[in-house]
């Protein structure tokens, strides 16, 4: 499986696209927001000849779906994402200007919910879904058993987890999860995550400060 991780926006998120011999493709919270950004991955696909057969939030906070109007515009696919984070897409332009800055795109509703156990196909690739919410209720990590490669969102990071201060988060659940849903994967896994660099899940069991109360190993 091919991995392409793009830095958008202003926060700024990765955005992935991953992709194999058939050229079949799944796109991960495209964070696109700028024109030249959105123009940047519009090439890459087009470069690429990839066949985008699945949208993918991990989450519907604000940063990681500033593109889902644009991947529907242009290529007239909807996001698929859990329905325990669909009231996020409420409000997308007052969460903007929070932040200081305009949405103008409308939101697309989203053409799938995806829950725990379900499986996303693109190529020769699976996907396991795994719900661990904490960040927020409908926290999603996207995993290729057969690669070794997790997409974690926001919930888990090199050296630190995802922030559980936002409506719908709750800190103690997103440790426990962690630990119940990805810590039992092989060490050697790779952790993509929604920001900052990649990192493995033997690394975040051994040295992630928010775990050294738990034993992990």
């Amino acid at each position: 499986m091919n991995i392409q991780k793009f830095e958008f926006n202003m926060f700024p998120v990765n955005s992935y696209v991953l992709w194999d011999d058939t050229k079949e493709a799944v796109v991960i919270d495209p964070g696109v927001f700028f024109d030249t950004e959105k123009e940047q991955l519009k090439k890459f696909i087009a470069d690429n000849g990839l066949k985008i057969k699945h949208l993918l939030n991990t989450h519907l906070h604000l940063d990681h779906i500033l593109g889902n109007t644009f991947m529907f515009q242009e290529y007239g696919i909807k996001a698929e994402a859990s329905q325990d984070d669909e009231y996020w897409l409420e409000g997308v332009a007052q969460q903007g200007r929070m932040f200081g800055f305009e949405v103008n795109d409308e939101p697309v509703p989203l053409g799938k919910y995806l829950k725990e156990g379900d499986q996303i196909h693109f190529g020769n690739q699976t996907l396991d879904i795994f719900q661990v919410p904490g960040h927020s209720p409908g926290s999603l990590v996207f995993y290729n058993q057969a690669t070794g490669d997790a997409f974690s969102g926001d919930v888990l990071f090199q050296g630190s987890v995802g922030r559980a201060d936002l409506q719908g988060g709750n800190f103690t659940a997103l440790k426990e999860n962690i630990i119940k849903k990805l810590f039992i994967l092989p060490d050697e896994t790779v952790v993509h995550a929604g920001h900052g660099p990649s990192t493995t899940i033997g690394r975040e069991k051994k040295y992630n400060p928010f775990f050294t109360d738990v034993t992990t190993h």
